[in-house]
């Protein structure tokens, strides 16, 4: 479990990035850091892109349904303005915002921010996602967490879409994807394997190149 660092007399702030397939808990664990924050009696302010209504449009809401209220963002310049007095900024699903959000959430360390971020690693390609690589390679802290395949039970890093739609942003749920594990991520590719369709009694095929 993250602990949060100790930062009295530190001379700035720093970044936190919560990385992950869909499933994985990141949304949830971005809950955890904020409100221990506010135990601690410190100022908080959480953004996430307009893009994302899946639950409710001035919340961000884990898939066990914690939720946080949070501002929804069109233009990422205006975080700036809107957190001067704040000590500590939450971002969810950080990978729909465009890359400029990168040279705003350092500057905003250098202010002395905490910044704990929220995102998606890898898109249904498997692919880096947004700004995410980015936003993890200036970070200080960096947490992978994982959700469990939906096939056979292993720990899940790829998010399987199982609708036909290939444009790279399709916010969407249990309706649109699966967690998997890199193995169930590409027999679905190559065997285009139907959800639920895996008999877990027996262990997957050989596919070339994976063995």
């Amino acid at each position: 479990m993250f602990l949060e660092p100790f930062s009295k007399g530190q001379r700035c702030g720093w970044i936190e990035v919560i990385c992950g397939s869909m499933f994985s808990g990141k949304t949830e664990e971005l809950i955890r850091r904020l409100k221990r924050a506010q135990i601690a009696e410190q100022e908080v302010r959480v953004f996430k892109p307009a893009v994302d209504q899946r639950y409710h449009e001035e919340q961000v809401v884990s898939h066990d349904e914690r939720a946080f209220h949070a501002m929804p963002i069109g233009e990422v310049e205006h975080i700036r303005q809107k957190v001067k007095e704040v000590e500590v900024i939450g971002l969810d699903e950080a990978q729909f915002f465009d890359d400029r959000i990168v040279k705003i959430c350092q500057q905003l360390a250098l202010d002395g921010k905490r910044i704990i971020i929220a995102g998606l690693d890898m898109d249904y390609k498997g692919e880096p996602f947004g700004p995410m690589p980015q936003l993890m390679a200036v970070a200080e802290y960096v947490t992978k967490v994982h959700a469990i395949c939906s096939h056979c039970g292993s720990l899940a890093t790829h998010s399987y879409r199982i609708v036909q739609d290939k444009d790279q942003v399709l916010v969407g749920a249990q309706d649109a994807y699966e967690a998997r594990c890199r193995v169930c991520y590409e027999m679905g590719n190559i065997l285009k394997l139907p959800k639920g369709g895996k008999d877990h009694s027996k262990p997957p095929p050989e596919i070339p190149g994976l063995m």
